[in-house]
């Protein structure tokens, strides 16, 4: 797991009270680094605000053995702050395992229009669930928390194909999967039909927006995956593509009790993010939340 650059992102207090402001209950960790990793700091920030600590995203090469050890130890470090902060009256926080996306130079250029000759190999396919079950295994065993996995645009494992290859290729008991409605649908995916599909195996959700029109012009300008997010393909709940209500719907129905996460995606420095977190909260209260 990586650190970040300092200079691209306010002051974390300033954002963890701009979340609980806009009403939000929990927030993900984000890159090592940027909130505290003391956990007695950590867990003093989150309590002022209200805030519980939903989960860590871990990004990790899995289709290269040689690095699944460092994926491992970052995984435990980060399930080690975790756990020490988890609010036990909430849903216990995550593991999100992730492919290092934005590392292919191909992957990248072809999101939203992966092919076939974009994937893994055989052998590159048994390193990645391999890697992903031993670290969801690392992590469950020492800290008592389970891991999901974030299926991501720009990464090895974007296409529904792709994701179900991996959830056939795991254990249902040892890795979930965090379910990112905006990544589902650019990769090419129905977000409602995956629900009914994968619901057993979805452990944790994000709702993110996806603007069909703009991904449409990623083909034909030849964008790739981060020109696409700088011109607002997954921006601003209730003003694209996804069905939310009908999600929620299905969410209610099976009584998902898990946590929602909200985002935004824009590349640093764009858009106001006190304004979108505002906005989303706002449209998710139109839908009872």
């Amino acid at each position: 797991m990586g650190g970040y650059d300092a200079g691209l992102y306010p002051p974390y207090a300033q954002v963890l009270d701009e979340i609980a402001a806009a009403g939000y209950t929990g927030t993900e960790l984000g890159d090592w680094g940027y909130l505290p990793t003391d956990a007695a700091l950590l867990r003093e920030d989150l309590a002022s605000r209200g805030l519980s600590m939903i989960g860590a995203l871990v990004p990790a090469p899995l289709a290269e053995r040689s690095a699944h050890a460092a994926g491992r130890a970052d995984a435990l470090r980060a399930a080690r702050l975790l756990s020490a902060v988890a609010d036990r009256s909430a849903p216990a926080p995550f593991i999100i395992l992730t492919d290092a996306n934005g590392a292919n130079v191909e992957r990248v250029r072809n999101a939203g229009r992966i092919r076939p000759e974009h994937s893994l190999s055989d052998e590159q396919w048994a390193a990645f669930a391999d890697g992903a079950g031993a670290i969801a295994r690392a992590v469950r065993e020492e800290t008592g928390l389970r891991t999901v996995f974030h299926h991501h645009c720009g990464g090895f494992v974007e296409t529904p194909a792709e994701t179900a290859r991996l959830l056939e290729m795991t254990a249902a008991d040892e890795l979930g999967l965090c379910f990112d409605t905006g990544h589902w649908a650019l990769g090419g995916g129905d977000v409602l039909d995956a629900f009914a599909k994968y619901r057993e195996r979805i452990w944790h959700v994000h709702f993110k927006e996806y603007h069909a029109g703009i991904a449409a012009a990623m083909g034909t300008n030849g964008w790739d995956y981060f020109e696409g997010l700088a011109n607002r393909v997954f921006y601003r709940l209730g003003t694209g593509d996804v069905a939310f209500a009908a999600l929620l719907d299905e969410l209610r129905a099976w009584r998902y009790d898990g946590w929602i996460v909200v985002e935004d995606e824009l590349p640093p420095g764009m858009g106001c993010p006190e304004e979108s977190a505002q906005a989303d909260r706002e449209y998710l209260r139109g839908l009872g939340l």
